[in-house]
């Protein structure tokens, strides 16, 4: 069976030339070295050698054209080394002092838990030794659950408690209680009807509710992401800088139609599996020449779990991503034809960018260069959400967000295209507490488009089903001249969020962002009045 030359590397750095299933250390042509034990051949992929690595194929060029191959493989561990560099300066890996505050915040939690479940069993009336025998838990998920958090990241948390532990009384009422009473608390989020369980065993879960299933969706999803990935800390590194990627470029966030934290880390996982021993560089290389001709709607599935899913005819799997535990589940998916213009865009810029990172201007900065929406789109859907106060408004907020993509969808069939940038403001000259989005349109047949009956339609959805007074809503339609600074400044390191209350309605008041990472919205400066401070606003 006949390959294409590759080159491989071992453990020492010595680069090896593999013609069909050969061998030859690149220096020592004479005897070639074979290393025909242990040949896996695959008739759609390059033979996989044991305990030898790819060689980056940027680098097979520079050696078939002589060049030296210790200098080139330096130059690409230089390439990983100064990504490393890069995602330390962006704050992507927290401080070991970060860690450990983490750590004991989960430990207090756990202690939290494990006390109230006892005192559940003691109101039961259980026996002494179950009262004994009663236990609960704290497991992690998300970003923290998968080791990729950064330094402003929250922990994303799931209570598991007994059965014997009702929803109505026992969580909402006396867990709920019990840690408002603490003064470090300050918001709580219970899920219903956990339970303590391996959450990989299908004997265990066999017979759980549809709720405790979707409850346990995110955590089951970590722990089998984790196992299947063939280097953990290899696959962190990539899906840090992926995320970064996303975020700094507006194609991340399920609830704007893009991917979100476990369609990235399926992704990333899938490119770490082709390539177990590859460097970073060469992974990152490797993820965005992958999905940038992807042939979508082909589905992403790992291996090691199941057998290939089929194509669903769904219209929102437009990008499939099936969840590594689950056989029949897919990654929640709000993608339209818009965002997934926008993410195959981006996923060819950054192959484009990274498929020649050997060149001496390169710089890893380019690839994260923000998205400049006020130099791509001449007009903006403005949304400015507002409540009373900030507890209104995180609610509000929330049930908007939730329900993004039957707007977006709205205008797209209005305007043919819309891009919903992820990244959220404040109009600091409305009084009261507000978030803002801007969304990119590109012109079309309609010069006009008529925003009050989008507005109107939209805001009879948001107030269906909404259990409390909604907030306020406006849709308008602004110029990209009419943005505000704040806007056309933003970098797009994380996204703005509204953390902050109203100190003094009878003050003007600047957007104020945290040290460590200066693009973070951390909440709002008195100014006396003074002038000059632009408005973010428009």
């Amino acid at each position: 069976m006949e390959f294409e030359t590759n080159y491989y590397s071992d453990t020492e750095g010595a680069v090896f030339w593999v013609p069909n299933q050969e061998a030859i250390h690149f220096r020592r042509v004479n005897p070639p070295l074979t290393c025909n034990s242990g040949l896996h051949i695959n008739p759609r992929r390059p033979p996989f050698w044991p305990g030898f690595s790819p060689v980056n194929p940027l680098l097979v060029g520079f050696l078939e054209l002589g060049f030296d191959p210790d200098v080139l493989m330096k130059m690409e561990v230089q390439r990983s080394i100064s990504l490393l560099q890069f995602m330390a300066d962006e704050g992507l890996v927290p401080s070991p002092e970060e860690e450990i505050k983490r750590r004991n915040v989960i430990a207090k939690l756990k202690q939290i838990v494990m006390h109230w479940v006892k005192r559940v069993a003691y109101q039961c009336q259980l026996p002494k030794n179950r009262v004994r025998a009663a236990s609960a838990t704290i497991l992690t998920f998300g970003s923290y659950g998968l080791g990729v958090h950064n330094s402003g990241s929250d922990i994303d948390a799931l209570c598991v408690g007994p059965y014997f532990a009702t929803m109505a009384e026992d969580f909402f009422v006396l867990l709920h209680n019990m840690l408002a009473s603490r003064p470090e608390v300050t918001e709580i989020h219970c899920i219903k009807d956990a339970k303590n369980v391996d959450l990989l065993n299908p004997f265990f879960l066999r017979n759980i509710d549809d709720t405790s299933w979707r409850s346990l969706s995110g955590v089951r999803a970590n722990k089998s992401i984790l196992q299947l990935a063939p280097n953990v800390e290899l696959f962190q590194s990539l899906l840090r800088c992926v995320k970064l990627w996303a975020k700094r470029r507006g194609v991340y966030g399920n609830l704007h139609g893009f991917f979100g934290g476990v369609h990235f880390a399926v992704l990333a996982a899938f490119v770490c599996q082709r390539h177990p021993n590859a460097s970073l560089s060469l992974l990152i290389s490797i993820f965005f020449k992958t999905f940038a001709f992807w042939p979508w709607p082909r589905p992403v599935f790992l291996h090691g779990r199941m057998m290939a899913p089929t194509i669903s005819s769904d219209s929102r799997f437009l990008m499939p991503i099936q969840l590594p535990c689950s056989p029949n589940e897919y990654c929640h998916s709000n993608i339209t034809r818009s965002t997934f213009f926008r993410i195959r865009t981006e996923f060819l810029r950054g192959h484009a960018l990274t498929k020649d990172i050997l060149r001496p201007d390169f710089s890893w900065s380019i690839l994260f260069d923000p998205f400049p929406y006020a130099k791509k789109y001449a007009q903006f859907v403005k949304i400015c959400l507002s409540a009373s106060n900030q507890d209104e408004l995180r609610g509000w907020v929330g049930w908007v967000k939730s329900r993004f993509r039957s707007l977006l969808v709205k205008l797209e069939e209005l305007q043919g295209f819309c891009d919903p940038s992820p990244l959220e403001y404040v109009d600091v000259d409305l009084g009261a507490p507000n978030v803002v989005f801007y969304w990119g349109l590109q012109p079309s047949r309609r010069d006009i488009i008529d925003i009050d009956f989008v507005d109107e339609d939209f805001m009879k959805n948001m107030s269906n089903g909404y259990r409390v007074p909604p907030g306020r809503m406006k849709l308008s339609v602004v110029k990209a001249s009419q943005l505000p600074k704040s806007v056309t400044c933003n970098t797009g390191s994380k996204g703005v969020r509204a953390r902050w209350r109203i100190l003094d309605n009878s003050q003007r008041k600047i957007p104020v962002r945290t040290n460590s990472l200066p693009q973070e919205f951390a909440g709002l400066m008195a100014t006396n009045g003074s002038a000059e401070f632009p408005s973010a606003g428009v």
